[in-house]
């Protein structure tokens, strides 16, 4: 599912802070969340290609997939 990034947040290459960051997103960038564990969500930063942790916090999870 892919849903907007809500807020600042950094894409990581593993769950916890001391993993190294990749990226930074932005407010507006695309994620497409392939999984949500606890307090992160993993998948991919879009449009880099990138596959990491993020906050799901810094993610708009309320939106829904239009079928």
């Amino acid at each position: 599912m892919i849903r907007p990034v809500a807020r600042t947040a950094l894409l990581r290459s593993g769950r916890d802070e001391a993993s190294d960051t990749m990226v930074d997103l932005k407010p507006g960038d695309s994620f497409e969340v392939l999984e949500i564990a606890g307090v992160s969500a993993w998948g991919v930063a879009r449009p880099s290609g990138l596959v990491g942790y993020v906050e799901a916090t810094a993610l708009d999870l309320s939106t829904t997939d239009a079928a």
